[in-house]
């Protein structure tokens, strides 16, 4: 029996077998999973009612036991019904996520096609559906490396 933060076997599974540079996509409700789906991506659902699982949930779990070295985030849009002049609320969710466990960085912003191209890469290892309902709830990790531990 498992005890951690991140208990999903497929998941684990999934992360177990990725390395350095491997990526971890965690979309929200609204993404296209099927569609824009990497040929060597694992795609598990947490979509469990909208709203439930959210991407910051996710988040956390996976920093829980993985190094980070990038987060990329969908760009958001300038005009039209979706438009945003500011970051959405959720992207400061991450990075307080990706602080708290010590991997403080910034968000690297790809365009929406450019994101779902991403996203599609062989380098993908794991895509995650959430439940999600925010805007732009979007986030395309890159695993960085286990370092040795320091000698004494």
């Amino acid at each position: 029996m498992l005890k951690g933060q991140l208990l999903h076997p497929q998941i684990l599974g999934a992360i177990a077998r990725a390395g350095h540079g491997s990526r971890i996509l965690i979309s929200d409700g609204n993404y296209p999973h099927s569609t824009t789906r990497g040929p060597n991506a694992e795609l598990v659902y947490l979509n469990l009612s909208p709203g439930l699982v959210s991407v910051t949930d996710v988040l956390r779990a996976v920093l829980s036991i993985v190094p980070i070295e990038q987060a990329a985030v969908m760009e958001t849009l300038k005009s039209g019904s979706y438009a945003m002049l500011d970051d959405p609320p959720v992207w400061n969710e991450f990075r307080k996520a990706l602080a708290d466990a010590g991997t403080p960085m910034d968000l690297t912003s790809i365009e929406r096609f450019n994101f779902y191209r991403a996203g599609a890469e062989p380098d993908v290892c794991l895509t995650i559906a959430s439940g999600d309902q925010r805007v732009y709830a979007n986030l395309l990790l890159t695993i960085g490396v286990v370092k040795p531990p320091a000698k004494a």
